[in-house]
C-alpha cells in the first residue's frame, strides 16, 4: 500500500481526499487541518486520523502527500514535505512569489524527491483532444474563464486564481514559452483583480489572449483555436471539442467535426498520473519547472500592472 497524505482540507484538498480512498493500492494514513471541524469530518467520513500539525502527519512517513493550503503556505508546507523527502503534488499556483517556487524546485532536486504542480486543466480531455489536433500551422489561442465571484478565495486575485491555468495552458498548447506578455486589470468587488485580460505572443510566434473574470454570472471555460488548416473550439465544462474546416467556395459552408471525447474526473486523473511518477520514479507529467514558469510570468504581468 502507498502511504498518502492530505494537508489542508478545504474544498480541494476535501476531492484530493475522497479521491486518494476510492484508489486501490493506496493507504491515507493521515490529514492535516487547523480546524478542529475540518478535522472531524474528515474522520466521520472516512475513518482517516486527522491532525492539527504536520509533523504528526510526518511522523508516520507517508509516501506521497497533496498540499492544499492557501497559496501564501505552499511555501512552508511543501518545504517542510521536501526536506523530509516526500513527493509532493502541490495545488497551482506553485506559490506566491517565484522566488518561493524557486525555493520548492530547488529543495525537490536536491532531496530527489518529485515535486508536480496542480495545474489540473492539462488533465481535461477536451484539452488533450484539443492538443492532439494542433500542428504547426496554429495561428492563436483564445481562452476564456470566468466565473461569478467566488466568496473563498481572499489571499489572491483572479490572474493568480484563474489565470494560472491558463498562462500554463498557454504553454502547453504552443510548446513555447512568452516572448511578449501584457496585461490590463480591474478591481471592482475586491481587494485584489476580479477582471482581467491578458494578452501574449510566445516564442513561437503563436498569438495568445486570455479573458479571466469574477464578475460573470455563470462559468464559462473555453478554449478557441485558430489554424490555418481548421479552428478548434473546446468547451472545458462540457469536455466537448468542435473542429470547423476552412470556408468552402464550392460548397459555401464550413464542415463541422466533433471529436469524441470520454469524460471523466480531472483531479483522479491528475493524482493517478502523480502516484504513477512516484511509484515508476519518472518525472512528474507538470513540473515544480512548469509552475516556476507561471511564477514568473505572473511578475512580469504585475510588474506592467503598476
Amino acid at each position: 500500500m502507498l502511504k498518502v497524505g492530505v494537508v489542508g482540507l478545504g474544498r480541494m484538498g476535501g476531492i484530493h481526499l475522497r479521491n486518494y480512498t476510492e484508489m486501490p493500492g493506496v493507504e491515507v494514513v493521515g490529514v492535516v487541518d487547523p480546524v478542529e471541524q475540518a478535522r472531524k469530518a474528515a474522520e466521520e467520513r472516512f475513518g482517516i486520523p486527522a491532525f492539527a500539525t504536520l509533523d504528526e502527519l510526518l511522523a508516520l512517513k507517508p509516501v506521497a502527500v497533496s498540499v492544499c493550503v492557501p497559496t501564501f503556505l505552499h511555501h512552508e508546507a511543501g518545504m517542510r514535505l521536501l526536506e523530509n523527502g516526500v513527493n509532493i503534488v502541490i495545488e497551482k499556483p506553485l506559490a506566491s512569489t517565484s522566488a518561493e517556487g524557486e525555493a520548492l524546485v530547488a529543495m525537490a532536486r536536491d532531496k530527489g524527491a518529485a515535486l508536480m504542480v496542480g495545474h489540473v486543466e492539462r488533465f481535461n480531455p477536451a484539452v488533450e483532444r484539443l492538443k492532439s489536433l494542433l500542428g504547426d500551422d496554429l495561428i492563436s489561442v483564445n481562452i476564456e474563464r470566468v466565473s461569478p465571484y467566488p466568496v473563498r478565495i481572499q489571499d489572491v486575485g483572479v490572474i493568480k486564481d484563474l489565470g494560472s491555468h491558463d498562462l500554463d495552458l498557454l504553454r502547453y498548447l504552443t510548446g513555447s514559452d512568452f516572448a511578449d506578455l501584457h496585461a490590463v486589470a480591474s478591481a471592482t468587488f475586491g481587494e485584489h483583480e476580479d477582471s482581467a485580460v491578458i494578452t501574449a505572443k510566445m516564442e513561437s510566434g503563436v498569438l495568445a489572449q486570455i479573458t479571466t473574470n469574477w464578475v460573470t454570472p455563470y462559468r464559462v471555460r473555453k478554449i478557441t483555436a485558430a489554424c490555418k488548416s481548421r479552428f478548434i473550439v473546446a468547451d472545458l465544462i462540457a469536455q466537448s471539442v468542435t473542429e470547423y474546416s476552412p470556408f468552402s467556395e464550392e460548397h459555401k459552408n464550413y464542415s463541422v467535426r466533433e471529436w469524441p471525447v470520454i469524460a471523466r474526473e480531472t483531479i483522479k486523473e491528475e493524482l493517478t498520473q502523480f502516484l504513477k511518477a512516484v511509484t515508476e520514479h519518472t518525472p512528474t507529467p507538470i513540473t515544480g519547472e512548469d509552475g516556476l514558469e507561471v511564477l514568473k510570468a505572473f511578475d512580469r504581468i504585475f510588474a506592467g500592472l503598476k
